[in-house]
């Protein structure tokens, strides 16, 4: 149990490490057209993208499927501008779409992002032979630093947008604006050709 405890760490670490702000950037961008009286649908979302980033971690581990690093890093800021360009065509705030799109995108992006993590997880567990119990605490460990950073995109939103009273669109457009301003120059620094 105690190598449960320490993957379980690494993953809220690694997820939530100012450092590799690109994760930080991602769960931002998703998670702001939402306020808090929206959480069911920030719970699904932020499941759909669980899934994602879940399948392929666990494949990369296990070495099912290979793929080219320098293109996964790429990949990475490419879904982040992408879900920022996302939140410029939300006009009105009542979602009322069961399965809107930016559920398909936290899926399909989780894939590559699960991909992101592996790298790491791999290094950390080397040859090990047994990796399920690893695996499962360290993909707890990046729920729980994930859940941390919804919960301060949450705040925030709450802070400027109910207590300060900001225009909700004007927030959304500024602070998705600022993220895919980030996201562009890390695309442009990891052009894999």
């Amino acid at each position: 149990m105690n190598d449960f405890g320490l993957y379980f760490t690494l993953g809220r670490q690694h997820i939530a490490d100012i450092h590799g702000y690109d994760h930080i950037l991602f769960i931002a961008a998703l998670c702001l057209r939402y306020q808090v009286a929206d959480w069911k649908k920030i719970l699904v979302l932020v499941t759909a993208f669980t899934i994602g980033h879940s399948i392929t971690l666990a494949l990369s581990v296990t070495n099912t499927v290979h793929y080219s690093t320098k293109w996964i890093e790429f990949l990475i800021p490419v879904t982040i501008m992408a879900t920022a360009i996302s939140n410029i065509f939300v006009k009105k705030f009542s979602f009322r779409s069961r399965f809107p799109l930016i559920y398909f995108f936290a899926l399909f992006f989780g894939l590559i992002h699960g991909l992101g993590f592996s790298t790491y997880l791999k290094s950390l567990l080397g040859k090990d032979e047994n990796i399920f119990l690893q695996l499962l605490a360290f993909n707890l460990g990046l729920e729980a630093g994930q859940l941390l950073i919804v919960f301060a995109v949450l705040l925030i939103s709450f802070i400027l947008v109910a207590v300060v009273k900001m225009p909700r669109r004007e927030y959304l457009l500024f602070v998705s604006g600022a993220i895919f301003a980030a996201a562009l120059q890390m695309t442009l620094e990891r052009i894999p050709w």
